[in-house]
């Protein structure tokens, strides 16, 4: 239905890879709300995708390494904002409570059979019921349909700045294009692959006249340094040293990127670049990035896909996905980009 907003609030804290897959929303929200104040709340890993999105107007950021204290606090600041309509993209207990502490008369979340921690119990209203296993970006778009928004094409609106785009520079002022970036790392240890096949990738793409520059944040560095160590070619090993913010223009210079199910890969996506994903211990149904579909790469496995943090079992899933099929899906990508 329809609802007259002049402020709006969006509740997604986390974590990255949901936070960029909401941002269609948030465009179709401004399209639909062209004067109205729309606020995020967020946790601080994915605060950058959104501190600085020309869809919001503010953003409010739970610093939630600070624990109890800092949560009333934050508290506070949503109930500060009084919105008239207020959107719990997040499904779990902590989401639901801001939803309610946030007082607005419409307070719109998943359905139950989508939701966990009786989040439900916390809105006015949900969306349809939707399977389980279908794209999560969709379900948030599904949040728009709710509102009787116009469709519009799916943008993510995220862009650099020029001293962002400088900074971009330097970091690859090393690797001469054209290169492929490889997101080593997981929020999963479950969903990772493996260092001498991601260097197998690294020596073909070399032979092609490809460079590749290797991305992934501080508790990637191990899995990244296996790599440059087994690569016989030359790689830039940047894991540990970016922001967000310059994953964002480092996507935006490669020719294309591969990795396993995680935040950078939905980042990639987002500014269009050309994506080949793993995938095992999660569904590519529900997290595959958005407009590379043709990319995915399914380990098989019986008991696949798990949500495992930790597979027991070795990554059997991630064991079948051999070099060949990578190499010819990033020539596929590589061909079309």
């Amino acid at each position: 239905m329809r609802v007259n907003a002049d402020r709006l609030l969006i509740v997604l804290l986390g974590a990255i890879g949901d936070v960029t897959r909401a941002l269609p929303l948030l465009q179709r929200l401004r399209n639909g709300y062209p004067q109205s104040r729309i606020v995020w709340a967020v946790e601080p890993a994915a605060a950058a995708l959104v501190q600085q999105h020309p869809a919001l107007d503010d953003v409010l950021v739970f610093e939630r390494s600070r624990g109890a204290l800092a949560f009333g606090q934050f508290l506070g600041q949503i109930r500060a904002q009084r919105p008239h309509l207020t959107l719990d993209l997040q499904r779990h207990l902590k989401s639901g409570i801001i939803s309610r502490v946030s007082g607005a008369p419409v307070r719109l979340g998943f359905h139950r059979r989508n939701s966990r921690e009786g989040n439900w119990l916390f809105n006015t209203h949900a969306v349809p019921p939707m399977a389980h296993f279908s794209s999560k970006l969709r379900q948030f778009l599904a949040f728009g349909d709710w509102l009787e928004i116009a469709e519009t094409p799916v943008t993510f609106g995220l862009g650099l700045g020029d001293a962002e785009m400088q900074r971009v520079d330097a970091l690859l002022a090393d690797v001469r294009p054209p290169f492929v970036a490889a997101f080593v790392g997981s929020s999963c240890e479950s969903r990772l692959w493996f260092p001498d096949r991601t260097a197998a990738v690294v020596n073909a793409l070399a032979g092609q006249g490809i460079g590749t520059v290797l991305v992934g944040g501080s508790t990637d560095v191990a899995f990244a340094n296996a790599v440059a160590q087994a690569a016989q070619a030359p790689v830039l090993n940047l894991a540990g040293r970016t922001t967000l913010r310059d994953l964002i223009g480092i996507f935006q210079r490669a020719r294309a990127a591969f990795g396993p199910d995680s935040g950078p890969m939905h980042i990639a996506a987002a500014v269009g670049t050309p994506v080949v994903s793993l995938w095992g211990a999660t569904s590519a149904a529900r997290s595959a990035p958005w407009g590379s579909e043709a990319g995915v790469i399914n380990g098989a496995a019986p008991c696949s896909p798990c949500y495992l943090k930790r597979c027991p079992i070795g990554r059997v899933c991630m064991q079948h996905i051999g070099v060949d099929v990578v190499l010819e899906k990033l020539a596929n990508r590589l061909r079309d980009s």
